[in-house]
C-alpha cells in the first residue's frame, strides 16, 4: 500500500519519531493529539506503556480483556472525560525522527495485544500488524534496513521491509 501515511485518521493515532538506535534500543519521541509536547521514550516498553495509558484514557480501542495484576485480579479502566485534542493531524505529521518516523494506528486490542496498521513516513509504506511483537519486528526491520542504507547509500533496499 502506498499513499496512506499523510493522515492519522483515528483519535488514538500515534506518531513515533525515532532519533537513534543503540545496542538494539530505540530512543525518540512519541506524539499523540492530546498533548502539545512529545513524550520521550527509551525502548519499546516505554512506547507500549505510554500508548496503553492513552488508549485506556480514551477508552478506545476497547480492550478485549482487562489488565491483570500479579495475583490474577483483572482491572478495567474508566474513560476520562474532558480530553481535548491540542495537536491536529497536520501538526503531528510535521514531527520527524532522525532515523525514522512511523504513524501507528491501533484499531483493536484483542488477545492481550494490538492489531492495526503502521506507516513508515519516509517511504510512505504501510503494513498491517496482528500483535505488538509483529509491530516491533516491523519497526526494527525498517530501522535496520535504513541503517544499512546510510552505510551503503543504496536507498531502494530500505523500502523492501514494508510489505505491500
Amino acid at each position: 500500500m502506498t499513499g496512506t501515511g499523510r493522515y492519522i485518521g483515528t483519535p488514538n493515532g500515534i506518531v513515533l519519531c525515532v532519533d537513534r538506535k543503540t545496542g538494539g534500543i530505540i530512543e525518540g519521541r512519541l506524539y499523540h493529539g492530546y498533548s502539545s509536547k512529545g513524550h520521550p521514550f527509551r525502548g519499546y516498553e516505554d512506547i507500549i506503556k505510554t500508548a496503553e495509558e492513552l488508549f485506556n484514557t480514551l477508552g478506545f480501542p476497547h480492550t478485549g480483556a482487562g489488565d491483570r495484576d500479579i495475583e490474577g485480579r483483572t482491572h478495567s479502566h474508566q474513560k476520562k472525560r474532558g480530553m481535548t485534542r491540542v495537536l491536529s493531524d497536520e501538526n503531528m505529521l510535521e514531527k520527524h525522527g532522525d532515523i525514522g518516523t512511523f504513524v501507528i494506528r491501533v484499531q483493536h486490542r484483542q488477545h492481550s495485544s494490538w492489531q492495526g496498521r503502521v506507516t513508515w513516513l519516509e517511504e510512505d509504506k504501510s503494513v498491517y500488524f496482528r500483535s505488538v511483537l509483529e509491530l516491533i519486528k516491523i519497526i526494527d526491520g525498517v530501522l535496520d534496513k535504513a541503517e544499512q542504507t546510510d552505510e551503503t547509500g543504496n536507498k531502494e533496499e530500505s523500502a523492501e521491509i514494508m510489505r505491500e
